[in-house]
């Protein structure tokens, strides 16, 4: 349908002609995002602050278009894609630190800095900010509570929602509310920070967030343990947990994943190696170096052929490089994936993997699986060609096994990525009817016009 020429007039003077565009190039670029879907929306605009986003969306009501809120497009199940077109609402321009406050442990920051950045902002201050995705030098932090990103750290430090105090956000109706406190308890109402921390920026346009911060770890080890056997390496992550050690990480790879960083950033990986363990512990110089020999003992114990510590800040370096070089690398294997995230006890990791390999012989897709084995957070990747017919329905196919095994474990559907469009047709498989039916009541009070993000979750 598009925009009528007095709407973008409007939209135009509202944050300037500068921050506003239709053009093909840009609307090109901010059309899509990690999952590789594109749908072109009608304008891009770039507002400056909350005032400004409160006008957009009462002109949005008023005119009717969608107003879709964008971080940097790292989503993997297309939350931020303008599904039914209108504006894409940019939120790079709010992306200042306002306020650093060491002795209460808060940072107060806009939705567009970039995790990274205020991670080693207030690391340069002894403080620690954990939640740590893959993508923390690219995402923001808007991005992050909108999906409730998670990370590596989770296992011991929690996910985004956790570190979140109080936010001010800008309702589909106009309206700037503030939610939540700047300390440590707060039970006056209900919850609406944790409400819209997760949402997907359905219910409201964050605009400033108030996040909690821990003092900087004194020492962090970083180990890496290889296993000729995928079922032994599972088994040592429930292992160390029943220890009483809580590491700050502990991931896996498998065979694919480690074949295809072996190919793109070579790590020294045994030819037969099945799956490797990347295992940091953090806290006082003593307890966490206790916590190693323990690790070593149980790695060792659950035959482990090579157990390495890093040494230096470059070897660490090169460990995480060769990490978060999985997922982009894994086009080695095939033109298209499909990349889904399930969580399952960790117990049950073992009966997951061996589903997982099963699946791939039966099927004979290529599945690829790593990620955060100390929550039981998988990160399963099948390789396909999309082009191919019959190859993308079995890949499909395998999809529901996967979920409906999942969730016969007593798992989820998503840890951190969300639901977005990609996990839409799954959702009824985990919320029932009546779930369902209150989060479209929630909806409809935020956002009686369903203006905002439209399309998304149900």
């Amino acid at each position: 349908m598009g925009l009528r020429r007095s709407t973008i007039n409007k939209l135009s003077d509202i944050v300037g002609k500068s921050h506003f565009s239709s053009l093909k190039e840009d609307l090109l670029c901010y059309g899509y995002d990690a999952t590789g879907n594109l749908f072109m929306p009608d304008a891009v605009l770039f507002p400056a602050n909350a005032e400004e986003i409160s006008k957009i969306m009462v002109l949005a009501g008023s005119d009717g278009f969608p107003v879709v809120p964008r971080g940097a497009g790292t989503s993997m199940v297309g939350a931020s894609l303008p599904v039914e077109g209108g504006v894409v609402l940019s939120l790079v321009r709010l992306n200042r630190i306002i306020d650093i406050d060491a002795e209460n442990f808060t940072i107060t920051v806009e939705p567009g800095v970039v995790t990274g950045d205020l991670q080693r902002e207030v690391e340069e201050k002894g403080l620690f900010y954990p939640p740590d995705p893959s993508s923390s030098d690219i995402s923001t932090i808007g991005g992050n509570l909108a999906q409730c990103a998670g990370g590596p750290r989770a296992v011991k430090y929690g996910v985004t929602r956790d570190y979140v105090l109080g936010l001010e956000a800008v309702l589909p109706t106009g309206e700037v509310i503030q939610t939540g406190v700047k300390t440590k308890k707060g039970v006056v109402g209900y919850d609406l920070t944790r409400l819209i921390v997760g949402s997907e920026g359905t219910l409201a346009v964050i605009t400033k967030v108030v996040l909690r911060l821990l003092p900087l770890p004194e020492t962090v080890k970083t180990m890496t343990a290889v296993f000729t056997s995928m079922e032994r390496a599972a088994q040592t992550v429930s292992a160390i947990i029943r220890s009483g050690i809580v590491p700050r990480t502990l991931e896996f790879m498998d065979r694919a994943s480690i074949k295809c960083v072996e190919k793109h950033a070579p790590c020294g990986f045994p030819e037969n190696t099945d799956a490797a363990l990347i295992i940091e512990v953090d806290g006082g110089e003593e307890e966490t170096e206790k916590a190693v020999r323990r690790i070593e003992e149980l790695l060792f114990s659950f035959d482990a052929a090579r157990v390495e510590i890093a040494k230096t800040a470059a070897e660490v370096k090169a460990v995480w490089k060769a990490r978060k070089a999985i997922s982009s690398s894994l086009y080695y294997y095939g033109p298209d994936k499909i990349n889904e995230d399930i969580v399952v006890p960790r117990t049950k990791i073992p009966d997951m993997v061996a589903r997982l390999s099963r699946i791939s012989e039966e099927t004979g897709l290529m599945i690829v699986s790593f990620g955060h084995a100390g929550d039981g957070n998988i990160h399963v990747n099948i390789m396909l060609d999309k082009a191919n017919q019959k190859h993308h329905q079995t890949a499909l196919a395998a999809v529901d096994e996967i979920f409906d095994f999942t969730l016969s474990l007593g798992g989820t559907l998503s840890g951190e990525h969300g639901v977005g469009i990609t996990k839409k047709p799954y959702i009824t498989k985990e919320v029932g009817a009546v779930e369902i039916g209150l989060m479209k009541k929630i909806k409809k009070v935020f956002d009686p016009g369903n203006i905002l993000n439209p399309g998304k979750l149900f």
